[in-house]
């Protein structure tokens, strides 16, 4: 089977978490579901790629959350065997003075269309190992500093050893954010002078060839976000896999930034938005990032009533979603709103079946769902108790939302705690649902059967978002703040409508902004959106349509993989 995949040249792609399939737990959220995206669209182009990978045995975890809003975490394992083929090779990677052994799997992504892109699974359960080495590969984001640097030694190293022990010819690599980016210092090993024909001083590395291999996507616009770990974990756990000179002029002096090793390594460098590109460039000064702004996979993420509308009228369109731009003169409304009518039931049904509550078809339904963290402010709906009762008692409307705080993330699980709290005390007036359990299933329902998709992160943290993007898909309207890719999408009133002003916030004054939005918020909801979804049916299908034909025409995945591979990958 791997000779499929040997026989051309590839791009590797590198990512710490790939969004596979629903029941594969190998993603965490946002960057995971992006990089699956990024492989189903390089499947429907015939784009040859390898994606690489950790298998993550025990998955992220599954979310649980009492009737006071308190999240637990469980195991999620899954069985790679019953999805995979195990790969005929192993490769050791230097850890502690020891060789780690790193195989893994492959795992064939098969696209709606046919063509097959393979993926390999890297995994230390091997007998070789020591148990707790066995173990670096089973906890997708989990353990201390170190167990994540192990991992990100097994990504980097083991990736591409195994790549040329298995034969596969790669092209170029490209690093999805900063996790693999120790696969440059491999690369540097392979591009080393001989010793006898250096000058003193010279570096004994051919670092312009190993940049022409490597493309850099970051996804962090905030220095925090930043995979960083002190020289004294890295010399223990990597010892002189390379000089500490070269290391220290490559990955900074203080400690080990993996984003600026991998900005300083990497030909071509792009930020995921336009705006975020200007935050990356202000971040590293110095620095040339491009920007290639994110997208989603059109025939996952339509839902079922939307793609047969779609094959009805525009036959043709998941190959070449740019014919969406013509939906709004070639598809009648009244079958969009029939589309989206149908999509909503679906909702509805599920969150019955899952939480034995009861919305009302007739009613407009907010969406939010992301990752429950303070900076995407999911409590910002809620800032004005009362206000929020006077509107909805105006014109009344549902919530639903969904979402998971990281297990160490106490604040973020204190927000979750705090919209079970706002449910509560809402519950005369507005009917509110919390879905546990936040994955790929479950977005799909709540993309498409929401009537407006929300989102209100705190300037400039939101990277790019894509969530809106899938709702564009299935004709739903952005109520969103303009930062990260709404900037780009937003045509106010046409495609959706815009929370506050694109200005950056002061972080100083977040309480200021806080209220800033949240009473821009409240106004939209109060004068724009309620008024014209309870009143104006012909008028909120044209917003629908907007959504459709200047949104999900250009924010999806095959536009994107058509910017990297004319921009980044020949060249």
């Amino acid at each position: 089977m791997l000779r499929e995949f040997t026989r051309n040249e590839r791009i590797a792609y590198f990512s710490m978490e790939i969004a596979l399939h629903n029941d594969i737990p190998t993603y965490s959220g946002g960057l995971g579901v992006l990089s699956g995206d990024t492989i189903r669209s390089a499947a429907d182009l015939e784009m040859p790629m390898v994606a690489v990978t950790l298998v993550s045995r025990s998955g992220y975890f599954h979310q649980s959350v009492d009737d006071q809003g308190r999240q637990s975490e469980n195991p999620d394992p899954w069985s790679p065997e019953k999805y995979a083929r195990t790969l005929p090779a192993k490769v050791a990677v230097p850890i502690e003075g020891r060789n780690v052994w790193v195989s893994g799997w492959l795992y064939v992504l098969e696209g709606h269309m046919g063509c097959r892109q393979p993926v390999l699974l890297l995994d230390t359960d091997l007998d070789e190992n020591t148990e707790e080495d066995r173990r670096i590969t089973h906890f997708l984001y989990g353990g201390d500093t170190s167990y994540r640097l192990k991992q990100e030694i097994v990504l980097g190293v083991g990736g591409v050893r195994l790549l040329h022990a298995l034969d596969f010819n790669v092209r170029q690599y490209h690093l999805n954010e900063g996790h693999s980016a120790l696969l440059s210092l491999e690369l540097l090993r392979r591009h080393a002078y001989p010793a006898d024909d250096l000058r003193p001083g010279e570096s004994p590395y051919d670092i312009p060839a190993v940049r022409e291999l490597c493309n850099f996507t970051t996804h962090t616009p905030v220095e925090a976000g930043q995979d960083k770990f002190p020289y004294d974990l890295v010399h223990r756990l990597l010892d002189d896999f390379i000089d500490d000179k070269t290391l220290k002029n490559l990955a900074g002096q203080d400690q080990l930034n993996m984003t600026r090793l991998a900005m300083n390594m990497s030909d071509y460098v792009n930020g995921v938005a336009k705006r975020h590109a200007e935050v990356s460039r202000k971040m590293f000064p110095g620095y040339r990032v491009r920007a290639i702004t994110n997208g989603v996979h059109p025939h996952t993420w339509a839902s079922i009533p939307f793609r047969k509308l779609y094959d009805e009228h525009l036959p043709g369109w998941c190959h070449e979603p740019e014919q969406l731009v013509r939906s709004d003169c070639c598809i009648p409304g009244q079958e969009i709103w029939q589309a989206h009518v149908e999509a909503k039931a679906e909702l509805i049904s599920f969150v019955e079946e899952s939480c034995s509550i009861t919305l009302d078809a007739a009613l407009p339904i907010l969406g939010f769902a992301r990752r429950m963290t303070a900076y995407k402010r999911p409590d910002l709906l809620f800032q004005d108790m009362a206000r929020l009762r006077e509107i909805a008692e105006r014109r009344p409307f549902q919530i639903v939302l969904a979402g998971k705080a990281h297990p160490r993330d106490e604040p973020g699980k204190e927000l979750i705690r705090q919209l079970y709290e706002h449910r509560q005390q809402l519950a005369d007036i507005i009917p509110i649902v919390f879905l546990p359990g936040y994955d790929m299933n479950i977005a799909l329902k709540l993309v498409s059967g929401s009537d407006v998709w929300l989102n209100t992160p705190l300037k400039p943290f939101e990277a790019s978002g894509t969530s809106g993007m899938k709702a564009a898909f299935n004709g739903v309207p952005n109520l969103s703040v303009l930062d990260g890719w709404w900037i780009e999408g937003c045509i106010e009133g046409v495609t959706g409508w815009a929370i506050g002003d694109s200005c950056d916030n002061d972080a100083d004054s977040c309480d200021i902004v806080n209220s800033s939005d949240a009473d821009s918020l409240y106004r939209k909801l109060d004068e724009v959106v309620l008024p014209l979804y309870h009143e104006d049916r012909d008028g909120w299908i044209s917003v629908m349509q907007g959504a459709i034909s200047k949104n999900a025409s250009i924010f999806n995945s095959h536009h994107m993989m058509r910017r990297y591979a004319a921009d980044a990958y020949i060249r």
